[in-house]
């Protein structure tokens, strides 16, 4: 469920939370206040859906805290998990790809705090804030480049290393150092990962299954936690 807390969140909300941030890590406070003070606050229960793929994209959004994972359509009409948006990061930015409806489906992968704004400010703050665009088409090429690594693991490698990349991937971007090892700080199924890795469930399960015996990784029914990275790194074929 996705609800709009009231605008005295947004006062109490420090412009300091966003320096450093890109597209803000160029602007004085001042500009970024001006920022704050038009944007609206949001929070979405886990497995909620901020927005839809082909939905008019009316608003665009930073995420505080919590976790994004954004889910395309195949021409054949499957789900897979493009990627995992953290906190900080622009999400639903339609605008920047030159579209008015958004590309992939937003889904809340935990508990989620964001920030929105209507789509008809984006072309204000391109021009009026130093460095807005400059800084948001980086985050946009480097989304591109992470896509691009997924289509070649998938045409290229073999399941078993897609694995591996994938589990890296999420423990490179959230992962929270744990007595024994690096946690992924959201919950993942092994339905998630095999909608990542384009391979079933029950390769994916027996995959994690050996791993665990292994003492690569801990796995239970949401969490998972990485004990051996560099075994992980071996297995994907980057430490080769």
């Amino acid at each position: 469920m996705l609800q709009q807390t009231s605008g005295r969140v947004l006062n109490k909300l420090d412009e300091s939370l966003l320096v450093g941030l890109p597209p803000f890590r160029r602007l004085e406070r001042t500009q970024i206040r001006e920022i704050l003070d038009q944007a609206i606050s949001r929070r979405a229960e886990e497995g909620a859906t901020v927005f839809s793929e082909g939905m008019h994209a009316d608003q665009f959004y930073l995420l505080l805290d919590g976790y994004i994972r954004v889910v395309k359509s195949t021409p054949g009409g499957e789900q897979i998990i493009a990627m995992h948006i953290a906190p900080g990061q622009l999400f639903g930015i339609a605008p920047a790809l030159g579209r008015d409806t958004y590309p992939a489906t937003a889904i809340a992968a935990a508990e989620t705090v964001s920030l929105s704004w209507p789509v008809r400010v984006w072309s204000d703050f391109t021009s009026k804030y130093d460095g807005f665009a400059t800084e948001t088409y980086k985050v946009v090429g480097e989304r591109m480049g992470e896509l691009h690594s997924q289509l070649m693991e998938l045409a290229t490698q073999a399941v078993e290393q897609r694995l591996a990349a994938a589990l890296l991937r999420m423990a490179n971007q959230s992962g929270r150092k744990v007595e024994n090892g690096i946690e992924i700080a959201f919950p993942v199924t092994r339905q998630n990962i095999s909608d990542m890795t384009g391979t079933t469930l029950h390769t994916v399960s027996r995959l994690l299954s050996a791993w665990q015996k292994q003492g690569i990784l801990e796995s239970t029914r949401r969490h998972i936690v990485v004990t051996d990275p560099h075994r992980l790194v071996l297995l994907s074929g980057a430490g080769s």
